[in-house]
């Protein structure tokens, strides 16, 4: 017969819960100080409980979540999704970022080969002429 833990490793959950890849770039991103749980840097090694609330930091997008379920193995994503849920703060302010980001305007680059004359003035950037 299996129990259910009470406590499990942030990094194992992390994974488990499908918000990462593998268990090292959990840890990695621990590392970095983008997973805090109630505004506190977390090691790889924190045990956490259901009803704490994780910010989980990507890049300018941040993700406020609540613990529901705990597991160590991975499983399926519908699984992985009922381990969680993110708060409502969290989601508008998503919404927010998202209609942001909609709105600046697009930049275009140029992707043609450049032409005789583009390598040249490239080259005498780079020599700092």
């Amino acid at each position: 017969m299996t129990t259910r833990p009470e406590r499990v490793r942030i990094d194992k959950w992390l994974w488990a819960a499908r918000f990462y890849k593998t268990r090292q770039l959990a840890i990695k991103s621990l590392k970095n100080n983008q997973i805090n749980l109630l505004k506190q840097a977390l090691k790889p090694a924190t045990n956490i409980k259901i009803g704490d609330i994780l910010t989980i930091k990507r890049g300018i997008h941040q993700v406020e979540v609540e613990i529901l379920g705990l597991s160590e193995k991975r499983g399926s994503a519908t699984i992985a999704q009922s381990l969680y849920r993110e708060t409502a703060a969290s989601i508008a302010s998503n919404k927010s970022l998202k209609a942001q980001l909609a709105a600046q305007p697009k930049i275009e680059i140029d992707r043609r080969k450049p032409d005789k004359r583009g390598i040249r003035s490239h080259r005498a950037v780079k020599r700092g002429e």
